[in-house]
């Protein structure tokens, strides 16, 4: 049977939550491997809400953007699969459907942060006819009766990555870091890596920061104007960052959680040498990290990003990341959907 008459007759509503680049960017990108599969696919964004002070609040305004999206949605058709993006988008659902996510309420919210959507995720998880992880370490997250229950319902399914394109013939910077949320992402880390490094001679040239505004900057107490070798690149539209990284020697960062990485695996997949400090949270390159130079995880991260900068084959370990990544490319995601999640969805 083709990819396309396995998804024939099969209409999917995937309700977007959107609150980041990223996860539209992954919504559009399922969208896309559905339809290659058959299906009939209407894609439901939440409307972004006003900033609030709390991350319970803002938890809860996103899941009732969620909820006003998917009631709209299915006035038109009631009779369509439901994939929801993120456990957020699903805790004011008005009808159970398939749960896709990168981390969990259980892992990402602690105490305050998340005391109403913790109790209202175990039962949505529970009640999901389907759960859709990144990663099996979402999985993981869960307390261990949950997490059994979550399992016989679960299809891994990651997000496509590929290269951005040819590789330069000479990488022009030393390095580059995403800094989206500079705190989590752990900015103030790598910069003082970098500081490291430089003065050890361990680099000379230029580090990138991109993805951070000046506000998150500036939330974020950091002036990158006083930080030498440092350029700030700002928010980018995603063929200027992509183009950036592919003309990094290394990928750099130090996460006090990742969800799920998809940075670095970009950065993999476009060559860099990817040096990064161990994280709690489902952070799906970091195994590969590790396989590929159990050196550049460490959280001296001053003495990986030598290491990194110094990497005495960087051309073999980008080869083998893209091996690596071969359950994640888009060929690989769309012969998963193809043959797992479709005739999954059709049942439920």
């Amino acid at each position: 049977m083709s990819a396309t008459a396995a998804g024939g007759g099969l209409d999917v509503l995937i309700v977007s939550l959107g609150s980041t680049a990223g996860l539209r960017d992954a919504d559009e990108e399922l969208a896309a491997s559905l339809r290659r599969a058959g299906a009939r696919v209407e894609v439901a964004p939440a409307a972004r809400p006003a900033p609030v002070r709390t991350m319970a609040l803002t938890d809860l305004a996103w899941a009732r953007a969620a909820r006003a999206a998917a009631l709209e949605a299915l006035r038109t058709d009631g009779a369509r699969r439901v994939i929801y993006s993120t456990t957020t988008a699903a805790l004011l659902w008005p009808r159970p459907g398939a749960i896709r996510f990168d981390a969990t309420a259980a892992g990402n919210r602690p105490g305050r942060h998340g005391f109403w959507q913790r109790p209202l995720e175990r039962r949505r998880l529970r009640a999901a006819p389907l759960l859709l992880p990144l990663d099996e370490g979402a999985l993981a997250e869960l307390p261990q009766e949950e997490r059994a229950l979550a399992s016989e319902r679960a299809l891994v399914l990651g997000l496509a990555v590929e290269p951005s394109g040819p590789p330069p013939p000479q990488r022009t910077l030393d390095a580059i870091t995403y800094a989206g949320n500079p705190r989590k992402k752990g900015l103030d880390r790598v910069l003082a890596a970098w500081r490291a490094a430089r003065a050890s001679g361990a680099a000379a040239g230029e580090l990138v920061v991109a993805g951070a505004s000046a506000g998150e900057l500036r939330r974020a107490g950091i002036d990158l104007a006083r930080e030498p070798g440092v350029r700030d690149a700002g928010r980018l539209p995603r063929e200027e960052y992509r183009a950036l990284v592919r003309s990094a020697r290394v990928f750099v960062c130090a996460p006090r959680r990742e969800d799920y990485g998809q940075a670095q695996l970009e950065a993999l997949a476009d060559g860099c040498v990817l040096v990064t400090t161990p994280a709690p949270g489902p952070y799906a390159a970091l195994p590969i990290a590790r396989r590929l130079d159990g050196r550049l995880v460490d959280d001296d991260l001053a003495t990986a990003l030598g290491a990194g900068l110094a990497h005495p084959d960087p051309a073999g370990y980008a080869a083998r990341a893209l091996s690596e990544l071969a359950p994640l490319r888009a060929q690989a995601i769309d012969a998963r959907v193809a043959a797992e999640l479709v005739p999954r969805l059709a049942a439920t």
